[in-house]
């Protein structure tokens, strides 16, 4: 199997241990808490000319994947509420192709006056890492505006796996090198990157198997395989029903969809202090937007993800809240693209 001869080689190539990732960017991520905005920064903003001039026409929030997935719901649910603040309608519009860089790069060349904004999502850090001729840079060619939701990525195991934290999965994984395979919702997906980046850490090994989400699930309940790394909703229902057993989720913090669940730096590993991989999804918007229509949707998008009607549809649709300025959301791009270069670079990780 394909699959399995790229885990082997990528095994032997990971016996020279690299710096830690979590050492190699803490000075790159540097995620600042929720806070709410100064009070003489609102005002700001609210009074100045271009603030109050915008927006003159509906706003277009450009989702470079097909209906139904995060970045989609992200898009109409968040942009719902945003269309009742600003009294125009914001619509959703599906761009998907190239792995999201279709719709980015649409966005990318958009008159930049704030109408078309960029759901932009993990996979386009992905694309950044991977793809050399890109026309632009995700991280240099956009303005930043926030983050909004996550979709955490779940490691889940078959009630027969003798492993219920992640230090006996661990354990099990360190005792059978190579003889285990895991699923995950495709090649090069933020939930691949997920489990790679788990590997690197704990120095262990493990055989790839790219599918879809809801098979990789099926497989697994089916007994076909033992463990998968899908999102969390995916999984959830049969985490509920006794069918899955979760072992741990990506993300830095714990998900309200499931409490009970712990992250992977919950472990207690030394090795995973620094462990997180979010699944977010947000907007950016073209470079040369006004600072003061940037700000204000900012602060829009805030105040958006504290309507407890959003946020029964967000849980409703397996999305977390995850609000990021527009300051540290260039802060994690950055800090993804440059953790998924190094991990495609020692697991071999090719665009499809």
């Amino acid at each position: 199997m394909l699959h399995r001869s790229l885990d082997r080689a990528r095994a032997g190539a990971g016996a020279i241990r690299q710096p830690s990732l979590a050492t190699a960017l803490a000075a790159t991520l540097a995620v600042v808490p929720f806070v709410v905005p100064a009070v003489a920064h609102a005002q700001a903003v609210a009074g100045s000319p271009q603030a109050q001039a915008w927006p003159a026409r509906p706003v277009r929030l450009v989702a470079t994947f097909s209906p139904g997935g995060g970045a989609d719901l992200t898009g109409r649910i968040v942009g719902a509420r945003l269309g009742e603040l600003w009294k125009q309608p914001v619509v959703v519009e599906n761009r998907p192709g190239a792995g999201g860089s279709l719709g980015a790069e649409m966005v990318f060349r958009a008159t930049p006056d704030g109408h078309t904004l960029l759901v932009v999502a993990t996979t386009h850090t992905v694309n950044a890492a991977l793809l050399a001729k890109l026309p632009f840079d995700l991280v240099r060619d956009f303005k930043p505006v926030a983050l909004a939701t996550s979709a955490p990525v779940a490691l889940v195991v078959h009630p027969r796996v003798k492993a219920s934290t992640l230090p006996e999965f661990t354990g099990l994984l360190r005792a059978q090198p190579d003889k285990l395979d895991y699923a995950s919702c495709g090649m090069a997906s933020t939930h691949h990157f997920a489990m790679e980046s788990y590997k690197f850490e704990t120095k262990t090994a493990a055989l790839h198997i790219p599918t879809s989400c809801a098979n990789a699930v099926a497989m697994v309940i089916g007994g076909q395989l033992d463990i998968a790394a899908v999102t969390l909703a995916t999984a959830l229902p049969f985490v509920q029903q006794g069918k899955l057993r979760a072992i741990a989720l990506a993300s830095q913090v714990r998900s309200p969809l499931a409490p009970d669940i712990p992250t992977f730096r919950d472990s207690g590993m030394p090795e995973l202090k620094g462990y997180a991989v979010d699944n977010y999804y947000g907007f950016i918007a073209p470079l040369a937007t006004p600072d003061s229509v940037v700000s204000k949707i900012e602060a829009d998008v805030r105040s958006s993800l504290q309507d407890p009607d959003l946020q029964k549809r967000m849980a409703a649709s397996g999305l977390d809240p995850f609000f990021r300025s527009a300051a540290d959301t260039r802060k994690l791009l950055a800090a993804d693209i440059e953790r998924n270069r190094r991990i495609a670079a020692v697991a071999n990780i090719k665009p499809e």
